[in-house]
């Protein structure tokens, strides 16, 4: 123990770097319902940021969900969530950052944020991360369940995936392309195996939803953990990311 205290004393840098490393980093994750963790009374509707933290070691990494049902780029921003995020970043600490459901929905004025706002939204997100020295991470939305007469998927998100693609480019931010992987996903589980993915229930099959439900947007548990999947293996793959060292083996 006198030995710890005196280099405390004499190696100042011993000491910042013995504390850091009983510091986990931590993953923080900005974004709608589709990430968001859910109250008791919506369940078995699941955010698949629920589902992050198994795959990585606690002691190592800590996920931090600031993700809420509804928001927008506009609305996150407006409400101060954002400013909530960039207030506890530290440096090494990663911000996932995955909006586009919200922003797209022109019928919904408090939350529709225009093609060129929302490009503009997240590259402040971004300078505002890196200010921080944390690093931004870009996700493209997940798909909605969507399958035409014939059982042929179709996206329904229009320009947003393609206006998040061209950020990441810009800005040279990492890129998880969920909208790919998940749309790819969707595909393969075909138009009737996927409702399994998503909250979509009999009368009487949950006390949450009596008369049943039919949301092809938001997750079961199961499609969670199938997103949450996704994500992960992107990470995995994705060699500019020092994160993937911190995913468990």
């Amino acid at each position: 123990m006198k030995i710890f205290a005196f280099l405390f004393l004499i190696f100042p840098a011993f000491a910042s770097n013995a504390v850091a490393q009983k510091t986990p980093l931590t993953i923080f994750l900005a974004g709608d319902s589709t990430m968001a963790e859910k109250r008791a009374e919506k369940r078995p509707e699941t955010g698949w940021g629920e589902m992050l933290q198994k795959y990585f070691d606690v002691g190592k990494v800590k996920i931090e969900n600031h993700a809420q049902n509804g928001r927008s780029t506009k609305t996150f921003i407006s409400e101060n969530r954002w400013q909530a995020i960039v207030d506890k970043l530290k440096k090494g600490d990663y911000v996932f950052i995955q909006f586009g459901h919200n922003d797209q929905s022109k019928d919904k004025g408090e939350r529709y944020t225009p093609p060129a706002d929302f490009k503009a939204n997240l590259r402040r997100m971004v300078s505002d991360a890196r200010a921080k020295n944390a690093i931004p991470v870009l996700f493209t939305p997940v798909v909605r369940r969507r399958f035409n007469k014939d059982g042929k998927f179709y996206d329904a998100h229009g320009e947003y995936p393609d206006l998040t693609r061209a950020v990441a480019t810009e800005l040279k931010v990492t890129l998880i392309d969920m909208h790919r992987s998940s749309e790819k996903l969707l595909v393969e589980y075909g138009a009737e195996r996927s409702k399994k993915l998503f909250l979509i229930l009999q009368p009487n099959e949950s006390l949450n939803y009596p008369q049943g439900l039919d949301d092809n947007t938001h997750f079961s548990p199961a499609g969670a953990e199938e997103m949450a999947r996704l994500a992960v293996n992107e990470i995995k793959e994705n060699k500019s990311l020092k994160l993937r060292k911190y995913l468990k083996k």
